[in-house]
This record gives C-alpha cells, structure tokens and sequence, in this order.
C-alpha cells in the first residue's frame, strides 16, 4: 500500500478496505501490472497505428485528472495531449483528490 499511498480519511473507510484487500489479492495485483504492460506495449502500438491511420476520437471527450497525483509533472497539461486526439475541443476537469479520484473526491469527481 506504500507505493499507493491511501488514506483512510479521505478514502473512507470502505474504500479503503477494498482497496487493501484488492492489493493484497495476487491476481488483482497481477492484473493491475497487466494493464500498466498493456498501457507501455499494447497500447502504445494501437495509438501508434490510429496516428498514421489518422484516425481520431469523434465524441464528445472529458479529460479529468487529479491534482495531488503526479500526472502534471510527468507529462506536462493534460488536456493539451489530448486535444490532438479529439475532433472536437475535449473538456478537462482537474479533480482535488489524489490517485483515487472517485474515491476520495466523488462528489467533484462527477462534476464536469
């Protein structure tokens, strides 16, 4: 749970217990580490194939992300990257919450 860094408070105590029993479960953790591989591999060469496909997301699009998490620092303005992406001008919404955005913020987090 260290790398996580959940907090009870804010989470709820619900969430929070699910969360824990989540990352203490062997194939959940492998799961989680299968979509990070996917994210880096797999879908990296899908997004490869739509930008010289020209392809591009035709509905409308929000981009939300929080911000106590590291997504800012690790790939500039979000909503910039997306906007290449989008045939129409995408919606951001920067959430105050941390990596569990619906958990720890959900009446905000369903705000746009």
């Amino acid at each position: 749970m260290a790398w996580y860094q959940p907090d009870s408070q804010r989470m709820g105590r619900e969430n929070y217990d699910d969360l824990a029993d989540a990352i203490n479960t062997p194939a959940i953790v492998r799961a989680m580490l299968e979509d990070y591989r996917a994210g880096l591999r797999v879908d990296r060469a899908h997004d490869e194939a739509d930008r010289t496909a020209r392809r591009r997301i035709t509905c409308p699009t929000l981009v939300a992300w929080s911000c106590h998490d590291d997504m800012e620092d690790l790939y500039g303005y979000p909503g910039v990257i997306w906007e290449s992406w989008c045939e129409q001008p995408s919606r951001t919404a920067v959430i105050k919450s941390g990596r569990h955005m619906a958990e720890e913020n959900p009446r905000n987090s369903r705000q746009y």
